[in-house]
């Protein structure tokens, strides 16, 4: 008797593998049911040049859009910082203006030795209190004598008689006025020359060089 070796037996594999298939679900793409046959087909399409152009044009609108928002933002940020002590500067100004005057009213003679220290601590305050002003953006705006009038920084109180001035021009400094990070706080006080001057001023430089004993009667 015989005896053959015997085959070792395998697993079968396949039919493993048929089970492990059947029993993974499948997996589909979500679908809205909303999304017709027609709208896939018009998302496989590809836009045209023309409307690529649109959708870039809308693209940059919206773009510069954003940005100019940004910066009005920004903008305004900015001015609600600097301007926020515009009510408290406008109420120091009543100090500066008492300081200036009590520093044009000091005596002309030489003071005593209590009164010129009084008059050094007045003149210490007032420029301590100008240095603060300047280091928050508040400036004083005081033309001088024979500037033009500029409306948008001066006020003119009054006019007066000013020869060899023009008519218009600014005379005298009544009140110092202040600006606030370049906008005006309060508008300098001045007084400006009289208007008709240059014309009564030229009569009567004729009337002079037509008189007797003039240029024009030497030279007859």
């Amino acid at each position: 008797m015989t005896n053959t070796p015997e085959t070792p037996e395998t697993p079968d594999n396949t039919s493993d593998a048929t089970a492990e298939a059947q029993a993974t679900p499948e997996i589909k793409p979500y679908v809205d049911p909303s999304f017709t046959a027609d709208d896939q087909d018009r998302a496989a399409e590809a836009p045209s040049a023309e409307e690529f152009a649109a959708m870039k044009d809308q693209l940059m609108r919206y773009a510069a859009e954003v940005e100019n928002t940004r910066k009005r933002a920004e903008r305004e940020v900015a001015e609600a910082r600097n301007f926020a002590i515009n009510r408290f500067a406008r109420d120091l100004l009543g100090v500066a203006d008492n300081l200036q005057r009590a520093l044009q009213s000091k005596p002309e003679a030489e003071a005593d030795g209590a009164v010129a220290a009084f008059i050094t601590g007045v003149e210490m305050t007032e420029k301590e209190l100008m240095a603060c002003f300047e280091r928050n953006g508040l400036k004083p705006v005081a033309p001088e004598a024979g500037e033009p009038l500029n409306p948008h920084l001066h006020q003119a109180m009054a006019e007066a008689p000013a020869p060899g001035q023009k008519a218009g021009s600014i005379v005298q400094v009544m009140q110092t006025g202040y600006e606030l990070m370049g906008r005006i706080l309060r508008p300098a006080m001045v007084i400006v020359a009289a208007r008709g001057q240059d014309k009564t001023s030229e009569a009567l430089k004729d009337a002079t060089e037509t008189a007797p004993g003039s240029t024009i009667d030497q030279k007859m």
